[in-house]
């Protein structure tokens, strides 16, 4: 289930940010932009109406609620702590005997 919600909301944002990008610019920003021309702005009865300003506040609402849902989803899953919040694995203890010395590994009658 919870995959299943995530690609969704990955295709969510995919489009979202699609749409984001096909809307015409309001301008006001230094003058940089599209701008609206002459006199229409932010409140035009032109831009009310947009189909694409419609669908951005439906795929905004859409992410928001599987934002939440993905939230509510991953808390549901049994393991709720945090890898931080276990103890480190103890340390091993126990040393290995040190090693015999061994005699010279090169003869040394020659």
């Amino acid at each position: 289930m919870l995959i299943i919600v995530l690609v969704i909301h990955v295709l969510i944002a995919l489009t979202l940010v699609g749409v984001v990008l096909l809307q015409r610019s309001e301008g006001g920003a230094l003058g940089i932009g599209g701008g609206s021309g002459g006199g229409g702005g932010l409140m035009s009865g032109r831009s009310a109406g947009n189909v694409l300003t419609k669908s951005t506040g439906v795929l905004g609402g859409a992410f928001m609620a599987t934002s939440i849902l993905l939230a509510l989803l991953s808390g549901r899953d049994g393991d709720s702590g945090s890898f931080l919040d276990e103890p480190p694995p103890p340390a091993e203890t126990e040393q290995a005997p040190p090693e015999e010395p061994r005699g010279p590994s090169v003869p040394l009658d020659r």
